[in-house]
């Protein structure tokens, strides 16, 4: 188990190749001035990708702007700023993050988020390093490097026409990608040990725990790894974490996958024969258009594979018909149909 890490790049850390492939990039890209392109889920790492590209230079500003948080009529002040009187409450001139990001890194979370007026105004500023506050005649200038993250795909937002097509391609000069946790899962032991050490140094995790951690798909990616580890350490007064410790949504999505496939258990009514199928004869004289089937051929035909499928997940759910249609992936109604078109009507093995 270890944990991915350079002087410069503290904060990203997994043993997948993918994520080894992201710290590359980003030592390749930090140093430049051209804007960079986030990709990712929700709950990925996109401003801890933004935050290593910072690494590089810590000693300018980083200046985050919430997209997905700024609505209302104050959205524009928030970002260029407004002079004293502009509105009720403006008792003063007060500078936007634009300019608090001068000489550094604007980094755009969620960006996907941002309305459609903004998007125009903004691209402006990037072209040409240059706004003006609201209320305010006078123009700004602040030379600041655009990096964006967005969840979103934002080749189809500008389809729907949610996304400027010209601020798109402004901000798509380097992009980087980051996978989804249950796409890297190797990097799961070095995120848990990471955790541990900022939450619970005194605790650790059983391998049975790790196990299901593993065996889990994540769909917060790494903050809910991190919120699982959290909440576990909070309930659990022990050193040692176990299954038992884990959250529910985690727990049940174990029983439910037992459930489908269970480690050992009787196979009912196989498909193939045991035995195999007869070796191939020298070739005939006469070419036969369809050769006959012979009588032990070891093809089923579709509708007695799905039947019999049937039948074994009634079986196993003990005649259980909306669990089964559960386990089928099909409807309750679907199940109740398939069975009634049988000849006899009954499922038997």
């Amino acid at each position: 188990m270890g944990i991915v890490q350079s002087i410069h790049l503290p904060l990203l850390i997994g043993d997948s190749g993918r994520t080894r492939q992201l710290l590359k990039s980003v030592d390749r890209v930090a140093k430049g001035n051209w804007p960079v392109l986030i990709l990712g889920e929700t709950g990925t790492g996109k401003e801890v990708v933004a935050r290593a590209l910072h690494q590089k230079c810590p000693d300018v500003p980083f200046v985050t702007i919430d997209c997905s948080s700024m609505v209302g009529p104050l959205m524009e002040s928030e970002l260029f700023g407004h002079v004293k009187g502009t509105f009720t409450g403006a008792s003063e001139n007060r500078p936007g993050l634009l300019e608090l990001a001068h000489g550094g890194i604007a980094f755009f979370d969620e960006i996907g988020d941002l309305p459609l007026d903004l998007q125009a105004k903004l691209l402006r500023a990037t072209q040409q390093r240059e706004f003006r506050p609201v209320g305010g005649r006078k123009v700004q200038h602040s030379d600041f490097r655009i990096v964006a993250a967005t969840h979103r795909d934002l080749p189809k937002e500008v389809e729907r026409g949610r996304f400027r097509e010209d601020l798109y391609h402004r901000l798509n000069v380097v992009q980087l990608k980051i996978a989804p946790l249950r796409e890297r899962a190797e990097d799961i032991p070095a995120l848990v040990e990471h955790f541990l050490s900022l939450y619970g140094a005194a605790h650790t995790v059983s391998s049975a725990l790790m196990e299901d951690l593993l065996g889990y798909d994540w769909p917060g990616n790494v903050r809910e790894l991190e919120n699982c580890i959290r909440g576990m350490i909070a309930m659990h007064t022990g050193p040692e974490l176990h299954t038992g410790d884990l959250p529910s949504p985690i727990t049940n999505f174990h029983a439910i996958r037992r459930l489908k496939f269970p480690e050992a258990r009787e196979v009912v009514a196989p498909y193939l024969p045991a035995a195999p199928p007869p070796p191939l004869e020298a070739p005939a004289t006469r070419i036969q258009r369809r050769p006959p089937v012979p009588e032990t051929s070891p093809i089923v035909p579709l509708d007695e594979v799905e039947r019999q499928h049937i039948i074994n997940a009634i079986n196993y759910t003990g005649g259980d018909y909306s669990l089964a249609a559960h386990l089928l992936g099909i409807g309750r109604t679907t199940l109740y149909r398939k069975v009634r078109s049988y000849s006899d009507g009954t499922l038997r093995r």
